[in-house]
């Protein structure tokens, strides 16, 4: 048997007697409810609820999990359970009540969903679009935790789009889900300032520790009914949308200005990441060579740019190097990456060229 074949039939939920059987075991004190999650950040969410469950004042308990199918991740490629899958075994959670469905749609899952009779279910960056018939499984709803301020930044990437606008602020929301992306009525959220050297992993981070505790200390309200009553509906007028990041867009282009390129390196941190290419002249032979270069940590220029020799050269100032960027902005490059290396400072870059020259493309 084939190592695709076994993770899946090991995380697999698909048997409705023991979906039934795990229902009835069920504390009659406590509702049931069922965490739905993918990413690392999503099992900050689930630690939070672990935790809340064992309060001896608790009103829930987790009953299932359900995230993305094992996948091939790292360096080996090798099949690994999704982040939250893995939170889940540590933490000694039985792995026959993990669900990895491919679609949030399969009737087998749909079907063992319904065996658990779920008081409400709560998702965190799952992945996957749940259809009308999950939606109407628990009868307290399905609540997410979104990081944005909704109606701001609905879809994929809300932590990324709003800090490559270089928003200011931005936050979290606990909001039930409809059939529409991200537009349910919002019971709570939390605003947080944003500070211009955040990059989006840890951005994304705060973001659902904030809502972890916001989920905690709403969920009294959501599981009695009130939060439903309490519950805003979204200024439809007031929408802006926050589409999923394609591999394409990681090329930055100096003619652009440099808070604008500043604000992109930060959102695109972590994945896809910014790229740049930049030529090394040699003077003495003529030679020219063209490096791709992964740009990791920058700032805006805030002194006078210091001018090369020409209008394309980029100049080593204080520890980074200086790109001369549109509208006579500077962007400083602090950290970088050669394919295949690891990241260093521009220091050891720049030491690295013995005279050579460096010109933007």
């Amino acid at each position: 048997m084939n190592s695709s074949l076994m993770l899946r039939r090991f995380f697999c939920f698909n048997s409705t007697t023991t979906a039934v059987a795990a229902a009835s075991s069920t504390s009659s004190k406590k509702k049931p409810l069922v965490f739905l999650g993918s990413p690392q950040v999503a099992a900050t969410v689930l630690d939070a609820l672990f935790n809340a469950s064992k309060a001896p004042n608790s009103l829930f308990e987790v009953a299932a999990i359900v995230t993305q199918p094992p996948a091939r991740r790292d360096r080996g490629k090798k099949l690994m359970p999704s982040p939250v899958a893995e939170f889940a075994l540590d933490t000694g959670f039985p792995s026959d009540l993990i669900f990895t469905p491919e679609r949030a749609g399969e009737d087998t899952f749909l079907s063992n969903l319904r065996a658990l009779q779920p008081e409400l279910c709560i998702t965190a960056a799952y992945g996957n679009i749940l259809p009308t018939k999950f939606l109407n499984i628990p009868p307290m709803g399905t609540v997410n935790i979104h990081p944005s301020l909704l109606p701001l930044y609905r879809g994929a990437a809300p932590v990324q789009r709003a800090l490559q606008d270089g928003a200011k602020e931005t936050g979290v929301s606990l909001a039930f889900t409809v059939r529409a992306l991200d537009a349910g009525p919002v019971i709570a959220n939390k605003t947080l300032e944003v500070d211009d050297q955040i990059k989006a992993p840890d951005l994304l981070e705060l973001l659902f520790l904030e809502g972890s505790k916001l989920l905690i200390h709403e969920l009294p309200s959501i599981l009695d009914g009130s939060a439903r009553l309490k519950a805003q509906p979204q200024d439809d007028s007031k929408v802006t949308l926050a589409p999923k990041i394609s591999v394409e867009e990681s090329w930055l282009s100096f003619d652009q200005e440099a808070s604008v390129l500043h604000n992109k390196v930060r959102a695109f941190a972590g994945w896809p990441g910014t790229r740049a290419k930049v030529a090394i002249v040699d003077d003495e032979n003529g030679r020219r060579n063209i490096v791709e270069l992964k740009i990791i940590t920058t700032r805006v220029c805030d002194h006078s740019i210091v001018q090369g020799d020409e209008a394309d050269d980029i100049t080593y100032v204080k520890d980074s190097l200086v790109f001369p960027c549109g509208r006579s902005t500077a962007l400083e490059v602090l950290e970088l990456q050669l394919p295949g290396k690891k990241v260093f400072r521009a220091a050891a870059f720049w030491n690295g060229l013995r005279g050579q020259k460096l010109k933007k493309l």
